[in-house]
């Protein structure tokens, strides 16, 4: 077989395995929320489709497949249709430079597995956030309701702010690796972890990834107590569930972006190098959740105030830290 019809047909496949492992774990990370959540206000959570509430995502999926889709009469059709696809594809195209192993001999060829070693990874990553934000902008714009123009705003505020800390913390991983590729990172902490010689940056890139992902205590775009649903108030069905989707696997990139950049990525003893690397993605889930579900909503001031006065100063004071030592 040629080698170029080999490489098609392996990149389709890492492709096809890649988005069912994506969509297959957030459907089931809305289970471990909604149980663990249960867990720690003293409740069940889902306990009626099947053993455990384990077939709960599979009935709210098919829920949102055949619930009416209804597009406001004053809104801006093309838009309010456009907004969700434009969240939802841009979360899954992140994935596409996150190394789940080293390689993988098939037919006495090695397969790389990663769906594409850019070397400017990081940067693709950033790029495909910065497109994210426009896709809450438009949905909270183009419905025509004040609720979700608010929301649709404050989103856009708080994702271009924290992406610039988010950014930040990441410059003195860049200065160790010497590499924007995800995989050069990977293999740079071969010997140790970067957290171990990073925890500033560590602490700075959680919190920043919480904020990115507009999850409690930054869930100011949606904050249902003062905005309905904030941007997506407006949203029903399958859109509403793109928006959904959209959240769930943005929590696992980021999951992921943790796992390689601060915790040696797949590497680990004993088990399969995919199997380490998802093992990371739900730990760093977990404690996303935990978080939800123990700290109360920051007032919006307060969220402006952590990003700018506190994260980014504190990001910049490290890159030159950093800078210093290596010098030095």
């Amino acid at each position: 077989m040629p080698d170029w019809i080999f490489g098609f047909i392996i990149l389709i496949v890492k492709l096809g395995v890649v988005l069912l492992a994506l969509l297959l774990l957030a459907a089931y990370l809305v289970w471990v929320e909604r149980k663990f959540l249960a867990r720690l206000q003293i409740r069940y959570g889902p306990n009626r489709a099947g053993k455990f509430g384990l077939l709960q995502p599979i009935a709210d999926t098919i829920k949102m497949l055949i619930k009416e889709d209804i597009v406001p009469a004053a809104a801006d059709r093309f838009i309010f249709l456009l907004a969700p696809a434009v969240v939802a594809t841009t979360a899954l195209m992140m994935f596409a430079v996150v190394p789940f192993g080293s390689h993988l001999t098939l037919w006495g060829r090695q397969v790389p597995l990663v769906i594409t070693d850019l070397n400017v990874g990081l940067l693709y990553i950033f790029a495909l956030s910065s497109l994210g934000v426009y896709g809450v902008a438009m949905g909270g714009w183009a419905s025509n309701s004040k609720y979700s123009l608010l929301g649709g705003i404050r989103g856009a505020a708080q994702m271009i702010s924290y992406e610039l800390a988010l950014g930040l913390s990441l410059v003195p991983i860049i200065m160790l690796a010497d590499s924007f590729s995800i995989v050069d990172i990977v293999n740079a902490q071969a010997n140790y972890p970067f957290i171990i010689v990073q925890p500033f940056a560590f602490v700075i890139f959680m919190i920043s990834a919480m904020a990115e992902s507009k999850r409690i205590p930054f869930d100011m775009p949606e904050a249902e107590n003062e905005l309905g649903a904030g941007y997506h108030t407006e949203y029903s069905g399958i859109r509403f569930g793109l928006f959904f989707l959209g959240e769930y696997v943005h929590l696992q990139v980021l999951g992921a972006l943790v796992a390689v950049l601060f915790l040696g990525g797949w590497r680990g003893p004993i088990l399969p190098p995919p199997v380490w690397l998802l093992i990371k993605m739900i730990l760093v889930a977990l404690i996303m959740i935990w978080v939800r579900g123990t700290l109360p909503r920051l007032r919006y001031d307060q969220l402006m105030a952590l990003g700018w006065k506190v994260l980014i100063p504190l990001s910049l004071i490290n890159i030159m830290v950093t800078g210093a030592i290596l010098l030095i």
